[in-house]
């Protein structure tokens, strides 16, 4: 694992915004990291929607919010005093996609900190970072949380966790 390879999971939310500017802060202006944003699509629950076509329309609203999410994580970086080449984007969609033809490579719609926790293992990430949402501690308990299943499930790696 290199500590100087970090992941940074996103879903579009401040919490996630948060983690990308304090990433900014502790490594602005530091030379030799490699920096991915990573989002893992997820579409919303198609039974909340009266049609397809509201639900698809809702899917394609998502996925632009999540794009544009990460252009915006890539410019604070940036901003921050990190190169540009040293910051990239991972976006993986759903198989699930009703969008288009399920892409080669995609999220098989198992628990997200399961796919960030292979990801950090098979591409050697020594650091991850990630926004903790805040969520009561009944429901945690009850659901459990991604920042929560990270810190005790991911081996070998550093983990951050910005409130």
């Amino acid at each position: 694992m290199d500590p100087k390879k970090i992941l940074i999971a996103v879903d579009a939310s401040e919490n996630s915004l948060r983690a990308i500017k304090y990433t900014g802060d502790m490594l602005g202006g530091g030379e030799g990291f490699h920096i991915e944003l990573l989002t893992i699509e997820r579409f919303p629950d198609r039974d909340l929607f009266e049609s397809e076509d509201i639900w698809k329309a809702a899917c394609r609203k998502n996925r632009a919010a999540y794009l544009d999410f990460m252009a915006k994580g890539r410019k604070i970086l940036c901003d921050k005093g990190i190169s540009e080449k040293q910051i990239f984007s991972r976006y993986i969609e759903s198989c699930k996609t009703p969008l288009k033809s399920p892409p080669l490579v995609c999220s098989m719609g198992t628990s997200i900190a399961h796919e960030i926790i292979k990801i950090i293992e098979s591409e050697g990430f020594g650091t991850v970072v990630i926004g903790r949402r805040g969520v009561s501690k009944e429901v945690e308990f009850l659901f459990g949380s991604v920042s929560t299943r990270i810190v005790h499930y991911s081996k070998g790696c550093a983990v951050w966790i910005v409130n």
